[in-house]
């Protein structure tokens, strides 16, 4: 059966294969384990069926790939992707997002955010020489997004030809995070930069789990201690300290 028969928005399609297109061109990309049970979840939320899918890679320099794919119903659609970096290298951490339901996109961001000071200066040029894309909905970050870089977009596509300069744009920032991935040297464990890395990338995932929104619904659908499992153990899980 067809994704548009299905229900799926066609931008999450669209970004989910941009997504695993790009992780075919990182280096040294490898599966990453990802328990049975959180690899293809159903459940039930208000009477809808609820269906997540979770992909796991692994390359040069980014310690975790997380694709996430969710449906509830025949509305409801959302991607989720986070590249993690491994604190040894100086790179940030790439998110992208999208909230979708019924032909509507009411939510769509994207951003490399620094895990120290600020971003990479390689990371931060290439991000200031892309070509600029415009979108007539411009939104609000919530009160937590104070981890974000100055290079957050965060939109609502207003047409189908907004929705392909979100997926363009997206495509622009992987461009510039798997280009980093595959210069930027490792630097010792024990290196004064690489343990602040760690602690950045420990204050990402902190912030990121202050996203009730995600909590009350899995709780919703599942139960609270099945939600703390998945946030804590697959979507915002804290990087080991370097060894």
């Amino acid at each position: 059966m067809s994704s548009a028969a299905l229900g799926i928005h066609p931008l999450v399609d669209a970004l989910a294969d941009r997504v695993r297109l790009c992780w075919a061109q990182l280096p040294e990309l490898e599966p990453l384990a990802v328990d049975p049970e959180l690899e293809a979840i159903s459940g039930s939320l208000d009477g809808e069926d609820l269906f997540i899918r979770n992909e796991l890679r692994r390359s040069r320099g980014l310690r975790k790939l997380h694709l996430e794919t969710a449906r509830l119903g025949a509305g409801l659609q959302i991607l989720h992707c986070v590249f993690f970096p491994d604190p040894r290298y100086d790179l940030p951490v790439f998110g992208a997002d999208i909230v979708a339901g019924r032909g509507v996109v009411s939510a769509a961001i994207v951003d490399l955010s620094p895990v120290g000071p600020a971003l990479p200066a390689p990371v931060a040029a290439a991000l200031e020489a892309l070509p600029t894309r415009t979108f007539s909905q411009e939104r609000e970050l919530p009160a937590w997004g104070t981890i974000f870089s100055p290079y957050v977009r965060f939109v609502r596509p207003s047409d189908a030809a907004e929705e392909e300069q979100f997926v363009a744009l997206v495509g622009d920032v992987l461009d510039v995070i798997a280009a980093a991935s595959r210069t930027a040297p490792a630097q010792p464990s024990d290196h004064p930069d690489t343990v602040e890395r760690h602690r950045g990338q420990l204050s990402y995932c902190q912030q990121q789990k202050r996203n009730d929104k995600t909590r009350r619904v899995l709780e919703k659908a599942f139960n609270p201690e099945w939600a703390d499992r998945y946030i804590e153990q697959l979507l915002f899980d804290d990087p080991l300290p370097p060894c």
